[in-house]
């Protein structure tokens, strides 16, 4: 070979060389020497290569190891090449990455740290996990991910500034979704399956079927009242279902817990047939009743109206409580509504069934006054038994507006049973029915002619009442007040004025007596002319019953005979 081929051999050598030598490439090396600080690497340049022995981490390497490294610099200050393993691997695995990501698939990588908003993954390049993309229910505590392997999908990538960013949760939901098109396909209803509970809410509880969402509804969680699902289940925890309807089309499915066990309503009525005594426990309070639990899937409701026969119970709060054990007897039952009545008084004698035997009708009691109402007074007979006096029974001939005239509330009264309405519990009583009704005996006491006494106790505008004996009231017409014509009751007479009158009508039936002032004089001629005149009075105004003549008075009835403060105004 001549000089001159030779020189031009070893030119085209040395331009070679110097091609694969470009700073910023990749070229290969041999492990020459490992220090503890550096790896030295022969690149077939003039000097070798130190690298760092951090950039071997996790690797197995030894002396005579070919490895890939980048050419960073032909020379630095001290002469030598500068090289770097890690950069070389992360520009490969970029390349990879990219590559990934535009063919749409997965990539391994084992989670570094967690930072904000989220995790560092290292899949041969760092790569941000945020947050919301780690699982399908958000974790509780990142820190329970750092140093271990998952799959990833890449969903995005910058490729100037070198980010990547993950997704754990697509992974999972495109494996879920092939596991729910396999449960569909081979899931039929009555299979019984075994499943995670992923949520609860106030409804019912959500259960993980092998990538399949499940609605246990609370109504098919037990065949008693549950408040609430966490009172039977807890998020985490595994649960044995059974499929009770599916739809493929919609890609749901509906579990059932209760019906894994015997329905306890099946045979209900001849384990708890009507009138048998049972024992429970109270699982519940409401306005208008107590729930009680006599068997495990089996309550009862007892209704505030059964707690007792004679007890004013307002609330079931009142005399029971939560947890409390009671005895109760079986009132009723509704199989197809699930529906058992219960009732607490049964288990005792009934007061009113024997009621009659203890206060017979004509009979005298003796009790305190518990109420006074606008229609009567309330009379406690014994413990949860009353009776009531009507305010038309307190009084023969007074006209009471309201029972407190003549009674107060807490005392003792005496009165007489009046009848007994065992159907709905009540007692009727009266006052005046201890006493002989005066106007039973009218006709020996008052006759027409005669002349009588007592005291002005109302006045009207068309006349004026006269109390008499046995407080029976006898009326004065404003036409039989003087024999001069009256323009006013109050020019001639005032409440508490005694005067005299004569009777010119006793009306026994009507329970009326007709006096006149003016006649007090007459003569019997006199009288039967003033009678007849007398008797010719419109019924309607002039001559009125009691019960009408004492609703349009204007004055109150003033038992002292005190004028009123009208009458001091009108003086």
């Amino acid at each position: 070979m001549s000089t001159t081929e030779m020189s031009a051999e070893l030119l085209e050598l040395i331009a070679a060389n110097t091609r694969e030598m470009r700073e910023g490439s990749i070229v290969k090396g041999t492990i020459l020497e490992i220090k503890p600080q550096v790896v030295l690497v022969d690149v077939g340049y003039k000097s070798e290569g130190a690298i760092p022995v951090s950039e071997f981490e996790d690797e197995d390497f030894e002396v005579g190891d070919e490895i890939e490294v980048l050419l960073e610099r032909l020379e630095n200050d001290e002469g030598m090449v500068v090289l770097s393993k890690e950069k070389a691997a992360h520009r490969q695995n970029w390349e990879k990455i990219v590559g990934v990501y535009e063919d749409g698939g997965l990539v391994k990588g084992k989670v570094k740290g967690v930072v904000k908003g989220g995790l560092m993954v290292n899949v041969g390049v760092e790569a941000f996990l945020p947050g919301s993309q780690i699982d399908i229910i958000p974790p509780k505590d990142l820190n329970e991910y750092v140093g271990k392997v998952y799959e990833f999908k890449i969903v995005k990538i910058n490729d100037e500034r070198k980010n990547v960013v993950l997704s754990r949760r697509e992974v999972i939901e495109a494996e879920r979704a092939e596991l729910r098109q396999q449960f569909l396909a081979s899931v039929k209803i009555g299979d019984k399956v075994t499943g995670m509970v992923k949520n609860i809410t106030d409804f019912g509880a959500f259960v993980d079927l092998s990538g399949m969402d499940g609605l246990l509804h609370i109504t098919d969680m037990s065949w008693g009242r549950i408040n609430h699902p966490s009172e039977m289940l807890t998020i985490g925890m595994n649960a044995e279902v059974i499929i009770l309807d599916v739809n493929k089309e919609k890609e749901r499915v509906s579990l059932g817990l209760k019906q894994l066990t015997d329905n306890p309503w099946e045979d209900i009525e001849s384990r708890f047939p009507v009138g048998q005594p049972v024992k429970g426990r109270v699982t519940k309070l409401v306005p208008y009743g107590a729930f009680v639990e006599i068997e495990r899937g089996v309550e009862g409701l007892i209704h505030v109206s059964e707690l007792s026969w004679t007890k004013r119970i307002s609330r079931p709060s009142d005399v029971l409580e939560l947890d409390q054990d009671v005895d109760a007897v079986v009132l009723g039952i509704s199989k197809e509504e699930q529906k058992i009545s219960l009732g607490v008084r049964q288990l005792d004698t009934n007061p009113w069934d024997e009621i009659e035997a203890r206060y017979p009708i004509g009979s005298s009691i003796k009790g305190e006054i518990r109420n006074l109402t606008a229609y009567g007074a309330f009379v406690e007979l014994e413990d949860g038994i009353d009776g009531m006096i009507h305010v038309s029974d307190l009084s023969w001939t007074r006209k009471i507006n309201h029972p407190s005239e003549v009674l107060k509330k807490s005392e003792e009264i005496e009165a007489q049973v009046l009848s007994i309405d065992k159907t709905n519990q009540r007692i009727s009583l009266g006052v005046k029915q201890l006493e002989i009704d005066p106007w039973s005996e009218i006709d020996g006491k008052f006759k027409v002619g005669d002349l009588v006494k007592g005291t002005i106790a109302k006045i009207a505008s068309f006349g004026a009442f006269i109390q008499l004996e046995d407080d029976i009231d006898g009326l004065v017409h404003i036409s039989q007040l003087s024999e001069e014509h009256v323009a006013k009751v109050k020019d001639v007479v005032k409440v508490g004025d005694e005067v005299e009158a004569r009777v010119i009508k006793v009306d026994k039936a009507e329970r009326r007596i007709g006096l006149s002032i003016k006649a007090a004089d007459y003569d019997e001629e006199d009288l039967k002319k003033e009678t007849q005149a007398f008797e010719s009075l419109r019924p309607s105004t002039d001559m009125v019953g009691l019960d009408q003549a004492f609703s349009a008075a204007l004055e109150d009835w003033s038992p002292s005979g005190a004028s009123t403060d009208e009458d001091e105004k009108e003086d």
